[in-house]
């Protein structure tokens, strides 16, 4: 039995090294002058192989057993990196142009649970009441613990008009929150616009997809169409992010031409890279430039940029570039910190590997990650506590290669409390954003009519002016 062990193990080691190296990570390995591939641990792996396909009470298909070997090297990285099967490559293929199925709600995982980045405006999971920060810990009946985070997705996608009930552990809670959502076809309309009042225009940017820098210049030449614009607010709350060629391209309809927006460091070189606000960076394929079609005022015009908890990755490029360009004031939380780079690589015509390959630095050199950005002008929602939770309190997470940030404690009623929930809840509605009760923009205006606004300077940012960085 054991020769029979060795022999199958000395097969499946040769055939690990060769996905290894049709993967191109010898090449990587020699690039960083790294030693030969680690024979004893891949001997130890092909060995915990050959015992599961010998003695598991059932047997499992070499398939799952390599798949869930990947998905751990993945997932035991950071919250961010994932092996995407063949519905997952599709799902995020789709994700990006603005169409898919389900609740609504950008997740990550933590510890085990399923964390949610932000809600989508307009959806299911939005209208619910789901909060940025909330943990998921069990679908339906089933509880969240031990699913990978597809497998998490899976069950929340569905055909529309079906239901599904969360249970929520919500910081600040002392009892679980329990909901239940029928899923919908998810139409995310990326841009939407109004004018406030005359003179000031509102435009929110929801998500980063494919269209929304064209849909972004659509909207904004509606605003100027009704007359110039004494101020404009440009809201990126709740904003979970999404492709980076569209930040770039954002920001850079409020920057001057040839402006750094964002710079990315990892460790090969493919990752050190910088994006500025020109046409090379921010189109793709034989697109006509679309920002030569904004209106003159545009890049003049006195800007507030709201943020808070739920604002990450893409959302938080354009905020730090247009802070540290002095090109708006920043109001509302603390952003999430998501500040990391995932490259999607391919591994067959249907599957990819999401890793994390690089930081992101706003021009100014800081780095987003788990810090976030910090806003000129602290404006809470009254009532809103959950948008604190960020990219810090993830388990895994990258560090900022600048500075440390300390996850927050648990509280009484999160899925890492020692103290038990208790009954469950029902969680409170959201403000509707660019309502008559929208708190946070309505402090944004008073602050470009340069009226007195309820809130109070960033600590950080003071500091950052008298030092003169």
């Amino acid at each position: 039995m054991r020769s029979k062990f060795r022999s199958l193990g000395l097969i499946l080691l040769g055939a690990v090294a060769g996905v290894l190296i049709s993967l191109n990570l010898q090449a990587i390995a020699e690039r960083e002058a790294a030693g030969p591939l680690p024979v004893e641990e891949l001997r130890a792996f092909t060995e915990v192989f050959g015992t599961i396909k010998q003695n598991y009470v059932e047997p499992v298909s070499d398939k799952k057993l390599i798949t869930g070997a990947i998905n751990g090297m993945l997932s035991d990285l950071d919250p961010h990196s994932a092996y995407l099967d063949a519905d997952a490559y599709r799902e995020l293929q789709v994700g990006t142009q603005g169409q898919f199925g389900g609740l609504g709600i950008e997740v990550g995982m933590e510890d085990g649970f399923v964390k949610v980045v932000s809600p989508i405006e307009d959806t299911p999971a939005f209208r619910a009441g789901i909060k940025p920060g909330d943990l998921i810990v069990k679908l339906d009946d089933t509880p969240v613990k031990g699913m990978t985070l597809n497998e998490a997705v899976k069950r929340m996608r569905g055909k529309p008009d079906t239901k599904i009930t969360l249970t929520i552990a919500r910081k600040g809670e002392s009892q679980p929150l329990v909901v239940t959502l029928t899923r919908a076809v998810i139409h995310v309309r990326s841009v939407k616009s109004k004018l406030i009042e005359p003179g000031y225009g509102w435009i929110r940017v929801s998500q980063f997809q494919e269209a929304t820098a064209e849909s972004l210049v659509k909207h904004l030449q509606q605003l100027y169409r009704q007359g110039p614009l004494k101020g404009l607010v440009l809201d990126l709350r709740n904003d979970p992010g999404g492709l980076l060629y569209g930040a770039v391209a954002v920001s850079s309809a409020f920057l001057p031409p040839d402006s750094l927006v964002v710079s990315t460091d990892g460790r090969v070189e493919e990752a050190k890279k910088k994006y500025f606000a020109t046409p090379d960076d921010y189109l793709r394929g034989e697109h006509d430039d679309f920002l030569k079609g904004l209106p003159a005022g545009v890049k003049t015009v006195p800007m507030v940029v709201l943020v808070n908890g739920g604002s990450a990755s893409a959302s938080e490029i354009v905020a730090g570039a247009l802070q540290d360009h002095k090109r708006a004031e920043l109001i509302g939380t603390q952003t999430f910190g998501k500040g990391s780079v995932q490259t999607i690589m391919p591994l067959t015509s249907n599957t990819a590997i999401k890793l994390t390959t690089a930081r992101y630095y706003t021009p100014s050199g800081r780095s987003i990650q788990l810090t976030g950005i910090t806003p000129d002008l602290v404006v809470e929602e009254p009532g809103d506590l959950a948008a604190r939770l960020r990219e810090a309190d993830l388990q895994r997470h990258l560090d900022n290669n600048q500075t440390r940030a300390a996850p927050a404690k648990p509280e009484p009623g999160t899925a890492n409390s020692t103290t038990p929930p208790a009954a469950p809840a029902t969680p409170a509605k959201p403000v509707e954003f660019g309502s008559k009760d929208d708190f946070q923009l309505g402090q944004a205006v008073a602050f470009l009519k340069g009226e007195p606004v309820q809130g109070q300077p960033s600590k950080t940012v003071a500091q950052q002016v008298k030092s003169g960085s």
